[in-house]
């Protein structure tokens, strides 16, 4: 009976064994130098994770959405229809950032801006820039104009429909989207729909709720004043959402 033939066992490095960089390292071709461990993907995320402003925080309700703020650097899109407080939203942004030292710019498509109340909410006028344009396209421009004139904040609000001479706009968002990464800037755009479309890496939707009417005491003949709003700021799009988050708000009116 023949004899099995012998089974030589498996050859060992005689030395240790090498590192998983070291293995990396010693690929070739169009692969070399471009993978990664995971440990070295999981600090990358965490060092590109994006930086937000400090006094983006003001908008009401936005700390539970997003408790770092706005992140700059992005297209934020700020959707909601009429009477809902939306322009007085970005006027809060707009009065945090000036107050705290900031330049800002409002291009204001719906030419909606009262100097006299946004002096009452705090807005700081020498260190904002306010444009008027009269179309989509203008109002475009103006706000790449800003973006790459290093304003740390752009406000592009865009009225009540219909939007005048919007159509074909598209790409300008993804431009406009990477002027503001490139220039570090915050850039947020008011509209009554969404219309910024994967340029956006953050939507925000704000729906008006009931008024909130001043209580005279009486039963006099003197009218009742609106004082404010409820609503609802829900967070439709954003970094690792994985559903839509809501968070009530009330907004107050100025005297």
């Amino acid at each position: 009976m023949a004899e099995a033939p012998a089974i030589a066992p498996p050859l060992r490095p005689s030395g240790p064994r090498p590192g998983l960089s070291s293995v990396l390292q010693r690929l070739e071709g169009p692969l070399a130098g471009r993978l990664r461990s995971g440990r070295e993907l999981a600090a990358a995320a965490v060092h590109d994770e994006p930086r937000s402003a400090p006094w983006s925080t003001a908008l009401p309700g936005l700390t539970r959405l997003l408790p770092r703020g706005l992140p700059r650097g992005e297209l934020i899109e700020l959707t909601a229809g009429r009477s809902s407080g939306r322009f007085a939203c970005t006027l809060m942004l707009l009065a945090a950032a000036t107050s705290a030292g900031e330049n800002a710019a409002l291009i204001d498509l719906g030419d909606g801006l009262d100097p006299q109340s946004a002096a009452h909410m705090g807005i700081v006028w020498p260190r904002l820039l306010w444009a008027r344009p009269r179309a989509v396209r203008e109002a475009l421009a103006a706000t790449e104009a800003a973006l790459t004139g290093g304003l740390p904040l752009v406000v592009l609000d865009l009225g009540l429909p219909p939007l005048p001479g919007g159509r074909g706009a598209e790409a300008m968002w993804l431009r406009l989207a990477r002027s503001a990464r490139q220039h570090d800037a915050l850039l947020v755009v008011a509209s009554p729909y969404r219309v910024a479309g994967p340029a956006a890496s953050t939507v925000l939707e704000l729906t008006r709720g009931r008024p909130l009417w001043s209580d005279t005491g009486g039963t006099g003949a003197a009218p009742r004043l609106l004082k404010g709003a409820d609503g609802r700021l829900t967070l439709t799009k954003g970094h690792r959402l994985l559903a839509p988050q809501m968070q009530a708000l009330r907004l107050a009116l100025q005297a």
